[in-house]
Formats: structure tokens, C-alpha cells, sequence
């Protein structure tokens, strides 16, 4: 098979889709790996190390997708490449779907088999291919959180670890999982007052058992976000409902119960945002105030960290990539219950839920069309 990385043109997105020895893995398999020029420099690789690991390199994005028969990225096609995707072309991304009318509009025009790494989903509910992302957001969500709350960048002037004399930072995690576990764990860690939030018991009480003492549980409901919302000084959004659009947990009103300064992160910005003051936002103008709260939205947190985030990533994607291309999707697809849960769009039919019911578009089973 012939497999396709191009360059991503995300704003500020540094990440590629496969490492140097990821293309070696694949050749050695006996299958072909095309990259676009460049496609590597924003996370430490070079086309000489793509070249030396047996890829061929081409110069437009243009003739990657028209030469592949896979298109591996990292973020969504964009509306510059919604016409360079082919019929029954593979398309394997995060595509987080539920965000975008139109990108799902746009895959469903074009006739590909578009193969979501945020809904491959094992049989105990891991999602192996959102956590490596997942665990680098839910850490620079508090790095980043932390830096929005100094006075120059807007915030409260607070510093989250507080000094001896001087209490430190309350941040509130709405979420426990995988986003909200690295959250916690990096605040803790920092010296902040953490509480986080979940509506999952056993998840709360394996929470009480692991983290240290400066991490508080609550469970998750209107009445107590309300009660913790005004002596908040850092919140994240870490909600996450597999393929379907996040719902809104804190409503612009609740935005009058926080201090002037005060700090919102929205992880769940690709999934819609899990506040409705949220918007996408880039690493290049990352932050924005309402109702003095600063709110830093950036939807490709992990892209600023490019060579770890890559390294990881495709630690993770590089098995399904390599069974997908050795065994044909649909093989691969009916042979691997997780893979066919990552299964969005077939051709022109939905075949998740999640998507379905965001858009009101007909669900299809995809094994009745495999």
C-alpha cells in the first residue's frame, strides 16, 4: 500500500504523522511511504532522515494525495484539502467530527473511508490512540493555565504553587480521565489546591487512594461546581463523550462567579468545548477575556511540544497504520473490533453514532456495509 504524510497546515500544528523509523517499520513491511518536504522539521526530523529511513519525498501536498492510497495525519483535513481527498481514499486522523458540520459534510461528500484515532476504543473503554494526546494536553494545560494567570498575561497575578506565607492557587478539574488524571497530577505536584470532578464514583475513589493530600474529589453536579466556582483560580475542562460533541457544563452566566483574572483552559475544545464561552483558538493568539475571565482554547495544545508529542503519538497509531495497510481496511477493520470503532464515515454513510446523532444524520452499522 501506499501510504501519505503530508505537511500539516493547521495553524501552529509542528506534529507529523509518522516518525523516520515508523517509515522503516513500513518499508520493511514492504509497503511505500510518501512525504511532503518539510513535513518533519517542525518536530526535529529531517527529509534526509525520512530519505535514509526509505521514504520518497515530494515536494506538493497535491501529489501526495493523489499518489496514496492512505493518508496518515495528525489533525483534520482542512478546507485547502477537503478537494485533494480521492473516492475510496483512507483517511486515518483525529478528526473529532462533532465539532464540524462541515468537515463531516465534506468526508461524506468525497467518497473516503475516514478512520477517526479519537474513537479506536479497546474493549475496557481505553481509548489508546487519544490517550498518548490526552496525557501531553492535561499536563500543558496546567503549564499553560499557570502561565495565563500572571499579570501580564491578564490573569489574577497569582502564582499557582503560592510561597511559604501565602497560599497557593485553587484549580478545578471538571473531568477524571485521562486529561484530567495529568491535570491533577502536574497541579498537585506544583503545590495548587486541586479538586477534581466527576459524575464516576469508582473513578473518584481510585483518585482518593493515588493522589496526594492536595488533591480533593467532588462529585460532579451544578450545586458544587457553584460552590467551588468563586474561590476557583484555574479552570479545566477535561469532558469527553467518545465521538460526540462535549456537553456545556459551565454556562457564560457562571462566568460571574469567578474572580476577575481568573483562568479557564477548555481541553475539550476539539469536541465542541465543555463551556459555552469557548472557541477555538491558536498557539499564535492563544487567549481571549470575557467577563474578565481569560479563556485559553487552543485546540492543538500538544502541537507546541511537536517532538515529544510525536514521538508518543505514533508509538501509538504506527500498529493500526501497519494493519491497515498489510491486511486492506476492510480486513483489518472486521478483524479488529477497537479499529472499527474509530469507523466515522464510510464512503457516504455515518457509521458512528456519536456523529450521527450530533448532525440528526442517519446512523449506519458499519458491519452491514463492510
Amino acid at each position: 500500500m501506499i501510504i501519505g504524510v503530508p505537511k500539516e497546515i493547521k495553524s501552529n500544528e509542528n506534529r507529523v504523522s509518522i516518525t523516520p523509523s515508523g517509515v522503516k517499520y513500513l518499508s520493511q513491511k514492504g509497503h511505500k511511504v510518501i512525504v511532503q518536504q518539510n513535513a518533519g522539521h517542525g518536530s526535529s526530523f529531517r527529509d534526509s532522515d525520512f530519505v535514509s529511513s526509505g521514504a520518497k519525498m515530494f515536494t506538493s501536498i497535491e501529489d501526495i494525495y493523489k499518489q496514496s492510497d492512505m493518508i496518515v495525519k495528525v489533525k483534520e483535513p482542512l478546507p485547502e484539502e477537503y478537494d485533494l481527498i480521492k473516492k475510496n481514499q483512507i483517511v486515518f486522523t483525529y478528526f473529532h467530527f462533532a465539532a464540524s458540520e462541515m468537515l463531516t459534510s465534506k468526508m461524506i461528500d468525497s467518497h473516503s473511508i475516514s478512520i477517526a484515532y479519537e474513537t479506536v476504543q479497546l474493549a475496557n473503554g481505553e481509548l489508546p490512540l487519544l490517550t498518548p494526546m490526552s496525557e501531553i494536553a492535561g499536563r500543558m494545560s496546567v503549564q499553560n493555565g499557570a502561565k495565563c494567570l500572571e499579570k501580564n498575561m491578564g490573569g489574577s497575578g497569582k502564582l499557582l504553587s503560592g510561597v511559604p506565607g501565602v497560599e497557593p492557587a485553587s484549580v478545578m478539574i471538571i473531568g477524571a480521565g485521562v486529561v484530567g488524571m495529568n491535570a491533577a497530577k502536574l497541579a498537585a505536584g506544583l503545590g495548587a489546591k486541586v479538586y477534581i470532578l466527576d459524575i464516576d464514583l469508582e473513578k473518584l475513589r481510585y483518585i482518593d487512594e493515588v493522589m496526594p493530600s492536595n488533591v480533593f474529589t467532588v462529585y460532579s453536579n451544578h450545586d458544587n461546581i457553584m460552590k467551588l466556582l468563586p474561590d476557583t483560580d484555574l479552570l479545566i475542562g477535561a469532558v469527553l463523550v467518545v465521538g460526540a460533541k462535549a456537553p456545556k457544563i459551565i454556562s457564560k452566566n457562571m462566568l460571574s462567579y469567578m474572580n476577575p483574572g481568573s483562568v479557564i483552559v477548555d481541553v475539550s475544545v476539539d469536541q465542541g468545548g465543555c463551556v459555552e464561552t469557548c472557541k477555538p483558538t491558536t498557539h499564535k493568539d492563544p487567549v481571549y477575556l470575557i467577563d474578565n475571565v481569560l479563556h485559553y482554547c487552543v485546540a492543538n495544545m500538544p502541537g507546541a511540544v511537536s517532538n515529544t508529542s510525536t514521538i508518543s503519538l505514533t508509538n501509538s497509531t504506527l500498529p493500526y497504520v501497519e494493519q491497515i495497510a498489510t491486511k486492506g481496511y476492510k480486513a483489518a477493520l472486521r478483524g479488529n473490533d477497537s479499529l472499527l470503532k474509530g469507523l466515522n464515515i464510510y464512503k457516504d454513510h455515518v457509521t458512528h453514532r456519536g456523529v450521527a446523532e450530533t448532525f440528526d444524520l442517519p446512523y449506519v452499522d458499519p458491519l452491514t456495509i463492510l
